[in-house]
């Protein structure tokens, strides 16, 4: 099974978590978080920092690892390295997707979000509940 490496940032602004909408692709309109491949030579960290300037026009300050996920699709095995971030930057532009939205604790299962993604949202409410 081919397998695929990514990075995905939780970009946090107060109590709010940034999520984004997918505008291409077999998965167009499901919901995830911002990111994307890590390319050879990069580290997650690199790679997600690259990804945020590609995707929003954004910089972003990689602020701690979170999660990684393994996830099978029918097509791919993903791994997925997820890191808490905060933005350094004021604006964020879509340059990929098609919707994006801040979202509130209690509005992360508003949004029909990618089978890999639910994984990161079940360890971000468990933190969120150890934290709270």
């Amino acid at each position: 099974m081919k397998q695929i490496e990514v990075v995905a940032a939780i970009i946090r602004k107060g109590d709010k978590i940034f999520t984004t909408q997918r505008g291409y692709g077999e998965w167009k309109d499901w919901w995830e978080f911002p990111g994307g491949k890590v390319e050879k030579g990069e580290t997650p960290e690199e790679a997600l920092r690259r990804e945020i300037r590609e995707e929003l026009s954004a910089e972003i300050s990689v602020d701690e690892f979170l999660c990684m996920v393994e996830y099978d699709y029918p097509k791919f095995h993903l791994t997925m390295h997820c890191y808490l971030c905060s933005l350094s930057t004021d604006t964020l532009h879509l340059n990929e997707h098609e919707a994006a939205k801040w979202l509130g604790k209690d509005e992360l299962n508003s949004v029909k979000w990618l089978p890999a993604d639910l994984e990161v949202i079940k360890r971000l409410m468990q933190r969120i509940r150890i934290a709270g």
